[in-house]
Order: structure tokens, then sequence, then C-alpha cells
């Protein structure tokens, strides 16, 4: 089977004061957030570097849309086009439609159980697959 799923790119959650949430972590943790969350950097077993992003998001954002649950992850994979015509053809619910920005390509499904899914390949400067 081919890989599909390269790690985790973030987790996302509903928070009813992002910025006092993020100050928590800060405070309490040591965490150094920024407006986003943060972004942990990593290097995989072979030195390679990645990014995992945690963000709290409002919660009336719609982002997570169309999914009513709290949080959403995001997972890294290798050929998102390729990925999301195959899990089409597999019955999985799509969400909305692939986008490209400077930071990767993202696109959406849905679990079994409503879960919203974000799939995101990262630019080929920092891809770790």
């Amino acid at each position: 089977m081919k890989k599909r799923v390269t790690g985790l790119g973030g987790f996302f959650f509903k928070a009813k004061d992002p910025d006092n949430i993020k100050t928590w972590y800060k405070e309490h943790l040591g965490i150094p957030t920024d407006a986003y969350g943060w972004t942990f950097l990593w290097q995989d077993k072979d030195g390679s570097p990645g990014r995992t992003q945690w963000s709290p998001f409002r919660e009336d954002t719609d982002y997570f849309d169309p999914s009513s649950k709290p949080f959403m992850m995001n997972f890294r994979v290798a050929d998102l086009e390729g990925l999301m015509e195959e899990l089409k053809k597999q019955g999985v619910e799509i969400a909305g439609e692939m986008q490209t920005y400077p930071y990767g390509k993202f696109g959406w499904i849905l679990d079994p159980e409503g879960n919203k899914i974000e799939l995101w390949e990262p630019p080929e400067a920092d891809f770790q697959g």
C-alpha cells in the first residue's frame, strides 16, 4: 500500500477565549505561543526537519464545518491530489475544494463519525515523506 499520511501536521481545537488559552499554556507550561498558537519544530529519525501546528480557534469558528466537533486534526500527506482522488473513489466524504497556499496544499475529509480531517501537503522545500 502506498504511504499516505506522513505525520501529524497539527491539532486544532475550539476555545471560548483563544488568546487566554494561549497565555495560560505559555505561563503554566512554557509553550512559546504566538498569534496562531505554537509551531513545534522537529526532526525525523533521518534528521530531516518538520513542523506541527497547535492552534486554538474561537468556539464560533466555521473552519471546522461541516463537523460539529470541537477539534480538527491535520495530517501531513504526500501527493494530496492523488490521495484526494483515491479517497473519493473509496467513498470517503470530501469536505470542500482543495486549496493551495505558499505554505502548502490543503484538502478536507470527514471520517465516519463526522470528524473533519485536514490533509496538508507541505511545500516541496520542507516536505518530509
